[in-house]
């Protein structure tokens, strides 16, 4: 599957990333997942973002990162996300469970969007 807006101009790369959420949201839908909240913000000056927030079947909820890139240079989507970025996410993701009464079993996907197609990593990496 291609992805044309992967070729927008640099100055248009906020709209690239969207559409490459709603292309991740729409296949993680298809594999039977649901949105529980997109674009989640921690607060604070060291918060971070989780792009969505899906709850599988079976009631295990997943923090995805979702990244895009329109060459595979500098080693791809995958290569763009980095220990800072992983911790970033993870303190996002325990605000986010803070608010629940009880903590459901979780994972951390990563969903890659590059002009190859889109790759879906389950547990990519781990709170640890």
């Amino acid at each position: 599957m291609k992805f044309p807006f992967l070729k927008l101009p640099r100055s248009s790369s906020k709209q690239a990333g969207d559409a490459a959420e709603d292309e991740a949201l729409r296949h993680l839908q298809e594999q039977g997942l649901r949105l529980l909240q997109r674009n989640y913000r921690s607060p604070g000056r060291g918060g971070g973002e989780i792009d969505l927030i899906m709850q599988t079947p079976d009631g295990t909820t997943v923090f995805v990162e979702v990244r895009s890139r329109s060459t595979g240079a500098h080693g791809g989507a995958a290569a763009s996300i980095s220990l800072f970025k992983q911790r970033r996410i993870v303190f996002a993701a325990r605000h986010y469970l803070n608010r629940l009464a009880r903590t459901p079993p979780c994972r951390f996907d990563v969903v890659l969007v590059e002009p190859a197609g889109l790759q879906w990593l389950q547990a990519a990496f781990d709170a640890g």
